[in-house]
């Protein structure tokens, strides 16, 4: 039998985006400080998108607005994506921090999918 969804917090999806974000907020922390206002804020941006999308997109009690919510999520977590590749590519990050994040965003976006065809 499946847990009962009661808030937005009971979602995996949106548990799973609240920690990438809080560990997108810690590896940006590393980041050049000429880039506070670059790649910094655009990452953090994107990141804060994914899990305020779906508990916005949760508490508009409406299956269609719920579902383009998700999709917004799924974009955020996309342009996420792109941003942490330019930081590996300038070597903000490790190979090693990017196989990490890398995994996380991947699992986000899966549960994200699957939230999208649920809706």
């Amino acid at each position: 039998m499946a847990a009962r969804i009661e808030s937005f917090r009971d979602l995996e999806a949106w548990q799973a985006a609240m920690m990438l974000t809080l560990d997108c907020y810690r590896l940006t922390w590393s980041f050049p400080p000429d880039e506070r206002f670059g790649l910094t804020a655009q990452v953090r941006k994107s990141v804060v998108s994914i899990p305020s999308n779906v508990a916005e997109g949760h508490n508009r009690r409406s299956r269609l607005a719920y579902r383009n919510h998700v999709g917004i999520a799924l974009g955020s977590q996309a342009e996420t994506d792109t941003q942490i590749e330019i930081a590996a590519r300038l070597a903000y990050i490790s190979s090693e921090q990017w196989t990490g994040i890398r995994r996380q965003i991947d699992s986000v976006g899966h549960l994200l999918h699957g939230l999208h065809r649920a809706l």
